[in-house]
């Protein structure tokens, strides 16, 4: 099986980002030279941001091609408000599905416990849409958005780090010097070990998981999976130690299934692009609903995924105030929230808004403390909120998961009411199903990455930072 999938015709932003500028076409006063270590959903988007603020960008990456897994993507306002400032609307609209709503199911006979609506209430409460995206044409959609700006070298493995310089090594034996150095290489992030002197140690979180795909004409035809095509969910089956999820992706045009099951085979490493077993796939889900066991039935290879846990980072940025992380590489998210990507595109919104207000070599440090101190905190509370996720989903049949199904039910049974019409009290705070709390969606999906960062130059910056350019400067 090719892990590797060809991206959707429709997925084309070529041309996108020459005719279109960020930060109301500002252009930083200093034009710096940065290296961005990792060319991979977070990497891409840095590049775009940071480009678009008139830097000059070279990228790094150690695989011989640039692409990504066959798996789907879920896309929430938070970051859809930044896609749609950066042109790709339109092409969005072509390769996504736009889910109604997100439903939490027992996992034996389908029974509905938990319903919060999605559709246009995402974007009435949060001025954008909710998007369920192929992972490849995600990716391809910020390459074309990064790379007539850029330079970008494959089959680059980075060997050493010097964060004082700053520089790399390649393992070709080159040593790459720049002004500012990223490192938005992943999970088993090389550049990390430069800022914080050590590898942040990962944690077996007892989970891993199974990714694939069906075609939807398989639903279609059948009457009891077609209701799944026709409104397009977030479906969640939650069972004792496991858990499945599943969406419509491209356009309803392949359906998306992750299951989460205890990490007890030799096959699970923590890499996307594993090949797992399906036949023991089945037999792991074998005591799910009759509509699962249809669809697993359909799947003929599967992706294979280790979950491993990593704490929060003390800093995100080097002693010499040089190189800073990005993404996965500081802040790897857990799958039970769907915002790992989320995470990284906010990081680089940030970054780029920042940094298009730099006009002296001295404000380097200063602005990735800012960075840091404005993305820390909230990532680190997105981590916390996808731990609980694991928690809440795999309870073992019992007096706590009649709890938690009554405690969604209550939930559910608002948003119904809100349906009809009818005038209700929220109930929904410190809800099971993360999703129907207002309070936490809210803080979630109504962030604005660039909104944050004018607001801290404007209240800030421009009074602490801006004192430090003695005099534009275009030479370090």
């Amino acid at each position: 099986m090719s892990t590797i999938a060809t991206p959707d015709i429709a997925a084309d932003a070529e041309g996108v980002a020459q005719n279109f500028n960020l930060s109301d076409s500002r252009k930083a006063p200093l034009s710096l030279n940065i290296v961005i270590v990792g060319c991979g959903i977070g990497g891409l988007a840095a590049a775009h941001c940071l480009t678009q603020a008139g830097h000059k960008v070279t990228m790094y990456e150690s695989a011989s091609f640039v692409g990504e897994v066959g798996a789907g993507i879920q896309v929430s306002p938070n970051v859809t408000r930044l896609l749609i400032r950066w042109g790709v609307e339109e092409q969005l609209k072509k390769i996504a599905v736009r889910p109604e709503s997100v439903v939490f199911r027992r996992y034996n006979s389908g029974e509905r416990v938990g319903f919060t609506r999605w559709g246009d209430q995402m974007n009435l409460k949060y001025g954008a849409p909710y998007y369920h995206i192929h992972r490849a044409d995600f990716h391809k959609l910020l390459y074309d958005l990064a790379r007539p700006n850029v330079t970008l070298h494959l089959k680059s493995t980075v060997v050493a780090v010097d964060e004082s310089v700053p520089s790399i090594t390649l393992q070709s034996g080159e040593v790459v010097k720049c002004d500012l150095l990223i490192g938005a290489d992943g999970v088993k992030s090389f550049v990390q070990q430069a800022v914080i002197g050590h590898v942040n140690p990962a944690t077996p979180t007892g989970d891993a998981a199974y990714r694939a795909l069906i075609p939807t004409s398989f639903l279609l035809a059948d009457p009891e999976l077609r209701p799944f095509v026709d409104t397009p969910e977030m479906s969640g089956w939650m069972a004792p130690g496991r858990h499945l999820m599943a969406y419509c992706i491209r356009d309803k045009q392949e359906f998306n299934l992750v299951m989460l099951r205890p990490d007890d085979s030799d096959e699970s490493v923590e890499s996307w692009t594993a090949e797992g077993n399906a036949d023991r796939m089945r037999a792991q889900f074998a005591d799910f609903e009759p509509r699962i066991q249809k669809m697993l039935g359909q799947v003929k290879s599967t992706l294979s995924w280790r979950l491993m846990d990593r704490q929060p980072l003390d800093t995100w940025i080097s002693p010499s105030g040089k190189v800073a992380l990005l993404g996965d590489a500081c802040h790897p998210m857990l799958p039970y929230r769907a915002q790992g990507a989320a995470m990284a595109i906010e990081d680089a919104a940030v970054l780029g808004n920042l940094f298009s207000h730099i006009s002296h070599v001295s404000q380097i440090q200063p602005l990735l403390q800012a960075y840091q101190d404005l993305r820390l905190p909230r990532a680190s509370e997105t981590q916390a909120q996808s731990r609980l996720n694991q928690k809440i989903f795999h309870l073992p049949d019992g007096p706590e998961q009649e709890a938690r199904d009554a405690n969604m039910r209550k939930a559910m049974e608002m948003e119904l009411r809100l349906v009809r019409g009818e005038e209700v009290e929220d109930v929904t705070l410190g809800n099971f199903n993360q999703w129907a709390d207002q309070t936490k969606s809210a803080i979630q999906y109504s962030y604005d990455a660039d909104k944050v960062a004018e607001d801290w130059w404007h209240n800030t910056g421009k009074y602490t930072i801006a004192s430090l350019a003695v005099q534009p400067d275009s030479k370090l």
